[in-house]
């Protein structure tokens, strides 16, 4: 049987003391700066780092100074004072282009601490900014983020309405969703790629300070180098192939990114970029860009999430844009092969979720319109096209035709035709909207929900250029547009999981979804530090023998190490108690193996009996499982472990 691919990764406890690891050093700037700096600093921003341990600061300041970001734990601090063990880490930075004005500044927070609230300002000594704070959470486990479409501040023509709505959006999402952990952009910050104006309406939310801000670039960001200014972003690649003109030192913004949060690769593409004709590398650079990382980096996470502008999949006025039609011929079999699990899309101003699209087509016909439950097979992803954030604009959804089912086309949905064939739901109420994703052990749940009505703030509709029919009442802000939980694919083993904790007892348990789901052992628990243990059930395994023959069978399984990233520890420490649920078949439990802890053997990490029938047996079904009883020393570090149990079945 073909095994599932299990991948997982945690960023270690530091160790060291707080920030005392890695510092980013700048270069290029001028010599330290003295008490008597006066410089202006202005567009703070907070950015997503490589990893949860990480964040990126970027500002905007009027002087060419050498200049810091200064952190502590808040609790450190002393009437807003940062005290002495407060860390500081060096920017660096250029000039800007003379439309921005002034000098850019971006700086590396590293060695966070899990669970703490952190407090920062950024300057240098004696001309410091306001102090602002977040928060981390906990680096293993299930979290929340937060996708936005289009804010594109200024496509109203009234910057200060479209700042509006755009800060109330933020203010109600981060309000239903206190701990969210990542606000992850669309795309099209502003309308106008160096209007600094729109910039700073774009920034005016404080939640841009307080959570990490994953940027995309749009369209209307791309045409300048304002965006590249304002939005620092880790691991990317600057060369030509990535600028849709070929030049990272010309007038445009441009890159592809990656990040890994939790158990999460992020990856994100300047989709501006998609044919050679214009001088890069085109959609071939982008599929080989996110080949190289998958392969680099899949292994380390659970889930793989693509963030690009363009939406190849979207309802309303550039549904049948031709560049789109490149990018939906040259991405989706890509994406499919490399197991992306989620695409996150703007562009459109419209909301719409796909059906489960493998290489280019509907992968289940059976799959039904608003499906609240979808079980991904090989090669399945959602993609989503976020509405408006702001109100700035709306775009109507258009009409299919008859341009096909599949591949670039732009068809009706047999079940559905109205809508487009691809997609499973399609949304225009003319109010704003954002996506809330819910990233959980075994599944994503992904939202849209409504951040405000037809009333103010809503600029297109204010300004009479979009009608608007929603009503508060029946669709109120926080109401919920469409939902969909996503179940991945396990393949023909099945995955084992246990959290193990730092040294202290904790509770475990274990769920059968119905499905081949994870096998969740939970949390193990501490036994005086000597050990962890953990246990749980497999997924019922069944067999069916209807053959004249009535020869011998048997089912065997064996598993291998369990990994955290680079952490692991042997599958000999699994140990099961195999049974018969249901007899027939002639079926015969094995016998129990025990853990290596209790033996020193090798437990399941060789292939082991679970049952088998003799010569002769009766015709049958029966149904198969095994308690599981995980034990491991007790020195194995805190972390989430994989393991994927390979079931084979032998008869002659």
């Amino acid at each position: 049987m073909r095994t599932s691919l299990v991948r997982h990764r945690m960023v270690a406890t530091a160790t060291a003391a707080f920030l005392g690891l890695g510092v980013a050093l700048g270069s290029g700037l001028a010599s330290p700066a003295s008490a008597a700096d006066t410089a202006t600093l202005s567009g703070i921003i907070l950015g997503v780092g490589a990893n949860e341990s990480q964040r990126i600061v970027t500002w905007y300041s009027s002087a060419d100074n050498a200049q810091q970001v200064q952190v502590a734990p808040t609790a450190d601090l002393a009437n807003g004072e940062f005290p002495a063990s407060a860390v500081t880490f060096a920017a660096a930075g250029a000039a800007n282009i003379a439309t921005s004005g002034g000098f850019n500044r971006h700086a590396t927070v590293t060695g966070l601490k899990e669970h703490t609230a952190y407090s920062y300002r950024v300057g240098s000594e004696g001309n410091w900014s306001p102090a602002y704070a977040f928060k981390t959470q906990d680096f293993e486990g299930d979290y929340d983020f937060l996708f936005y479409g289009d804010p594109q501040i200024g496509s109203s023509g009234d910057v200060a309405r479209d700042q509006a709505g755009w800060v109330d959006t933020v203010n109600v999402s981060t309000a239903a969703n206190p701990n969210a952990e990542l606000l992850v952009s669309g795309g099209d910050q502003v309308e106008t790629a160096n209007t600094e104006t729109q910039w700073n309406a774009f920034l005016a939310p404080e939640q841009l300070r307080q959570y990490p801000w994953v940027a995309t670039i749009g369209n209307h960001d791309v045409g300048g180098k304002a965006y590249e200014q304002h939005l620092y972003t880790p691991n990317t690649d600057r060369s030509g192939a990535f600028y849709s003109n070929g030049q990272p030192n010309g007038t445009q913004s441009g890159g592809d990114y990656w990040f890994i949060y939790k158990d999460t690769l992020f990856i994100d593409l300047n989709s501006n970029s998609y044919a050679t004709s214009q001088g890069g590398g085109g959609d071939a650079a982008h599929v080989q860009y996110v080949t190289d990382t998958v392969k680099a980096h899949g292994g380390e996470a659970k889930w793989t999430v693509l963030v690009y502008h363009h939406s190849i999949y979207s309802p309303a006025d550039h549904a049948k844009d031709g560049d789109n039609k490149i990018r939906r011929t040259d991405f989706p079999t890509a994406f499919s092969n490399l197991g992306v699990d989620l695409v996150l899309q703007g562009h459109d101003h419209s909301y719409s979720r796909s059906y489960e699209i493998k290489n280019g087509a509907k992968a289940n016909p059976d799959e039904k319109p608003g499906q609240g439950d979808v079980f991904t097979g090989p090669g399945g992803v959602i993609y989503v096209t976020a509405n408006s954030a702001s109100g700035s604009k709306y775009y109507d959804i258009t009409a299919p035709d008859n341009s096909g089912t599949s591949g670039a086309g732009n068809g009706a949905d047999p079940q559905n035709p109205s809508s487009y064939w691809y997609n499973s739901v399609q949304n225009q109420e003319h109010v704003r909207s954002y996506v809330k994703v819910e990233v959980r052990n075994d599944k994503l749940v992904v939202a849209n929900l409504r951040s405000g009505t037809c009333a103010a703030p809503n600029a297109a509709v204010e300004l009479g250029k979009s009608p608007c029919s929603n009503t508060a009442e029946g669709q109120p802000v926080g109401s919920i547009v469409d939902k969909v939980t996503v179940h991945p694919y396990h393949a023909d083993g099945q995955d084992i999981q246990v959290d193990v904790p730092t040294a202290a007892p904790g509770e475990f348990g274990w769920t059968i979804d119905g499905y081949n789901g994870l096998v969740d052992l939970g949390t193990a628990a501490d036994h005086n530090g000597d050990f962890y243990a953990a246990t749980g059930k497999i997924n019922p395994i069944v067999v069916s023998d209807s053959r004249r023959s009535l020869a011998p069978w048997s089912i065997s399984a064996g598993v291998g190490d369990f990994k955290d990233a680079s952490k692991t520890f042997s599958g000999a420490y699994l140990s099961w108690s195999p049974y018969v649920l249901t007899a027939g078949a002639g079926a015969q439990a094995s016998g129990a193996v025990p853990s290596a802890y209790d033996d020193h053997g090798e437990g399941l990490s060789v292939s082991r009996g679970l049952a088998w029938a003799d010569q002769g047996h009766a015709r049958g079904t029966a149904k198969l499982g095994a308690d599981l009883d995980l034990k491991i020393p007790g020195d194995v570090d805190k972390g989430s472990y994989r393991a994927t149990l390979t079931i084979t079945a032998l008869s002659s």
